[in-house]
């Protein structure tokens, strides 16, 4: 699933190549994606052009000269390239945006559970959950002390909470594990077992490992101007490295699946949690 750091990388890359530019055809292809209508999609993004690129949370939002934005949500298997139009359309491709200067602009969804909106720059809440969701980790309003406070509505294991968007936006299985790593913070402990200090270890170490990942990422997906999003996170110290050693202390690291999510994480770096047999 595509987190803050895929989706920085996309989005730093659109701005870099895509801002600006004209969509000179449009192709819906696979229908269950577009929470608006296909054809309104297909018959009126022609024409229109790309302003700067947005990230907030697992959102990307392309507004539009025309007062319109397109905003997409990869959820689980989303992918987005930007190729030469040659290239060959990969299977589950839903939309083909020609762009002008030669470009494809494409998003392909394996499981088709990706949303894609088009909306009024002043509608976004017309989106689910738009206004109920929380601020974006990387958000200038979520200090440290905003942290603190959005966390006093929560209990349960911490893991299930940074992975909230209702608390905070932009966080999933993958980079929680990393978070919690980092933090030393065992994934099953309590938030009310916690005190001040780890929750505010918490905040900056979920700053770190965003900073820390994006630019791998990015050198990941792009290659010579071109952007083709697979995903690629060999440079993960914890998640999914289930019996290797810690890259801390050496330790095994944990594996524990669970309601078909997998959390990793090092027994003796982050002490507490279940007891395992």
């Amino acid at each position: 699933m595509p987190e803050i750091p895929e989706l920085e990388a996309i989005r730093g890359f659109f701005n870099e190549n895509l801002a600006g530019k004209r969509i000179e055809t449009a192709d819906t292809r696979i229908p269950p994606v577009f929470r608006t209508p296909a054809k309104e999609i297909r018959e009126t993004l022609p024409g229109d052009v790309f302003g700067d690129v947005l990230r907030p949370g697992k959102f990307l939002l392309f507004p539009l000269a025309s007062a319109r934005v397109l905003a997409i949500n990869p959820m689980l298997t989303g992918r987005f390239q930007y190729v030469d139009p040659k290239t060959r359309i990969a299977a589950k491709t839903c939309l083909v945006l020609g762009i002008e200067g030669g470009h494809s602009f494409r998003y392909a969804d394996e499981k088709l559970m990706g949303k894609v909106y088009l909306v009024p720059a002043d509608g976004l809440s017309l989106i689910p959950n738009w206004d109920s969701n929380g601020p974006d980790l990387l958000a200038e309003s979520l200090t440290e002390e905003a942290w603190l406070a959005g966390l006093k509505r929560y209990r349960g294991a911490i893991k299930g909470i940074l992975t909230n968007a209702e608390f905070v936006q932009g966080i999933g299985n993958a980079y929680s594990d990393e978070i919690l790593w980092e933090a030393k913070i065992n994934p099953y402990t309590p938030k009310t077992k916690l005190t001040e200090d780890d929750l505010r270890s918490l905040f900056r170490a979920s700053r770190e490992v965003m900073a820390w990942a994006t630019p791998r990422v990015r050198d990941r997906m792009v290659k010579d101007g071109v952007l083709d999003y697979e995903e690629r996170r060999d440079f993960m110290r914890v998640h999914r490295l289930g019996g290797k050693p810690c890259p801390r202390c050496n330790t095994p690291i944990t594996e524990i699946t669970a309601n078909q999510r997998i959390t990793s994480y090092c027994r003796t770096c982050q002490p507490g949690g279940p007891a395992l047999r």
